[in-house]
Formats: C-alpha cells, structure tokens, sequence
C-alpha cells in the first residue's frame, strides 16, 4: 500500500483529529461537518427556545446559549426519532455548564435525560425524567471542584437519596469507581442504551465504567409515580443534546460533542 492509499485510509477510519467515525453497524448521527440531520425544538421549552449550536473548525459540535450567557438554552434534537438503541458518544464540557443527553425527546425538550452536568454538584452518567410539569431526578451521588479552578473532583452522596430503598437502581457504580475514570478537562466516551416501551431500560457506561440500570418499571424510587410518568413518557422520540437554560452558565462556556452514533435494536 503506498502512502498515500495508507493516508486515505486512515482518514476513512477517522483516526485524525475532529474526525466522526461510527462503531461497526452503528449510523453516524453527526458528520462532522455541519448540522445535516438535526434541528432546535420546534417549540419553546422550560429551558428556552433551542440554544445556540455550530461546529468548529476542527469539525467537532458545540452548543451554547443563545445569546451566550443569556439564559436562554435549549435542545438540538435528531430528525429521526428512537425507541430502542445503542447510542455512543464522546464528550467534552467546560466546567460550569449544565447539559445533558435526551432521549425519546418531544419538541418541547421533554424526556429521559441522562445527565451532562459538569459544575459544582453535579453528575454525569445518571438519570433523570425531564419533563414539565413531571420530573424526577434519578441521582445518588454528584461531584464538586476540590478547588475552584483546579480540576480535581471530590464526590458526595446526593442528600436526596436518604429517602431511597433498595431497588432505586438495578445497577449504580461507586463514587470512588467514577471518580477513577473521569476526565475533566478532556474527552470523554458516553455510550447509553435504551430499551423498553413507555418506561424505558436505560444503562449506561462512561470511559468503559457501567455507571448505571435504570429500570423505569421497577424503580423504587418513593417520588416517582409511574402513571405520571405514563403521561408524559414517550415511547419513540429524538435523541437530543441539551444546553440548560438559566444562570449557570457564562458567555464564552460551551459543551463540545463528537463521534455521535446510534444503533438502532
């Protein structure tokens, strides 16, 4: 193979920077190029009107609040919608935004989140039904900065949890387990499963760690109501990328996405 034919390979597999590639029989959802395939909510949400979102020159996807710093969040959703599937991600967020991972998402920005929430309290890898009027957090323990701008993390138990029985999750990973395979300042692999009708299955895994099974029809959690859910709950929807609306985040912060893929079951 001459140099050239070994370059054109590598480039085909996406092995340089900036580069999307998608897991064998998986679809890529993001090309790296542009916003071909996804679209800002069609309606006003309860964190705004969609966000602001682009790509780098570098060809990776960023999403911010439009305008930066105003308040005003939001989601980028898929063109087309999902009931069960694999999906795989790489992510990499400024510390200080809140953000997530949707699935089975209406126009509105309602659904299963799994949340992106990278600042002082927050959790990555964990669930939460994001819906209005009805939302449940899904949350047992959450991370904060050792220092203020060092990128050392120090986790806690959610106090929320002291309510929880045995059951909330089929399967949650220790503090001391995420904490050994997170990445704050760099890039790091999502990958999320979704299966079930209208109370989904969802796991997930970060860096390779299973962080969590949530079981949405078995769940003990005492303040989730299963027929509330069933009226908001979705069976098929978009996969969505979320900038939180609000305060939280300042202008210049921004939640950077790459390697977007999906495997439908």
């Amino acid at each position: 193979m001459s140099r050239l034919t070994s370059l054109i390979a590598l480039t085909c597999l996406g092995l340089f920077v900036g580069c999307s590639k998608a897991p064998p029989e998986a679809t890529l959802l993001f090309n790296g190029k542009d916003l071909t395939g996804w679209h800002k909510q069609l309606e006003k949400g309860q964190h705004g009107t969609g966000g602001n979102w682009g790509v780098t020159d570098e060809g990776v996807l960023f999403g911010e609040q439009d305008p930066p710093g105003s308040g005003n969040g939001g989601l980028l959703l898929t063109d087309e919608k999902f009931s069960e599937f694999e999906l795989e991600l790489s992510i990499r967020p400024d510390w200080g935004p809140d953000s997530g991972v949707f699935l089975r998402t209406d126009e509105k920005g309602g659904g299963w989140q799994v949340y992106v929430d990278h600042h002082d309290n927050g959790n990555v890898g964990h669930i939460r039904l994001e819906t209005k009027p009805y939302s449940v957090p899904f949350c047992p323990f959450k991370f904060s900065r050792v220092e203020p701008k060092a990128s050392q993390l120090a986790m806690t138990v959610d106090a929320r949890t002291e309510e929880w029985p045995e059951g909330v999750f089929e399967h949650s990973c220790t503090m001391e387990e995420w904490l050994a395979v997170w990445k704050t300042d760099d890039w790091n692999e999502l990958k999320i499963r979704c299966t079930g009708g209208e109370l989904p299955v969802i796991e997930t895994r970060v860096n390779g760690l299973f962080v969590c099974r949530f079981n949405a029809a078995a769940t003990t959690h005492p303040k989730f109501d299963q027929e509330k859910a069933l009226e908001v709950a979705e069976p098929t929807g978009s996969i969505a990328l979320q900038v939180h609306g609000g305060k939280r985040w300042q202008a210049g912060e921004r939640v950077f996405w790459k390697n977007i893929s999906v495997r439908s079951l």
